[in-house]
């Protein structure tokens, strides 16, 4: 496979997994009862969706130049919104129910982008591609992040509420 194929191959790819992620949390958004949940998992809709245009950006330019565009900077998150946010989803739902089944499989989600940015940023020859990947895996895992913690705190809840512990 030439550069040129590997590096549409990775964009499509980048793209099709965006859409998936951004699909997901649209779907968890709407089943969620929980207020906090709902705007995380629509946040987090919307930033897949902002990923989902800039490749899509991008890919049209390498179809058309053959090159990658020049990155912009991505915007910042807000965390002080988020840790609101989390800490009032902890308080409004199970550990072992949708929301936190949702939070789960979302963490599978980020560690597949992540993987696939990680590695074609390590891959890439062309400067920016190199730096949109390392860009995106470096955004991805600020959503990681707060879906790790997130669950990690639901677990030790219902260790908590359940009495699990051993001594």
């Amino acid at each position: 496979m030439t550069q040129n194929d590997k590096a549409v191959e990775v964009l499509k790819t980048a793209i099709l997994l965006e859409r998936r992620g951004k699909a997901f949390y649209t779907q968890a958004a709407r089943q969620t009862e929980s207020k906090s949940a709902r705007q995380i998992f629509e946040m987090m809709a919307e930033e897949e969706d902002e990923h989902i245009n800039f490749l899509v950006k991008q890919f049209k330019n390498y179809q058309e130049h053959h090159e990658f565009l020049k990155n912009e900077a991505m915007p910042e998150e807000d965390d002080t919104v988020v840790e609101i946010l989390t800490e009032k989803i902890k308080t409004e739902i199970s550990a072992a129910g949708f929301e936190a089944a949702a939070i789960s499989a979302a963490i599978d989600f980020e560690n597949r982008a992540i993987e696939v940015y990680a590695n074609r940023a390590e891959e890439a020859e062309d400067v920016n591609e190199k730096e949109m990947y390392q860009m995106l895996a470096d955004w991805e895992k600020t959503h990681h992040h707060l879906l790790y913690k997130l669950n990690e705190d639901l677990k030790e809840q219902v260790w908590n509420d359940n009495n699990f512990w051993p001594f």
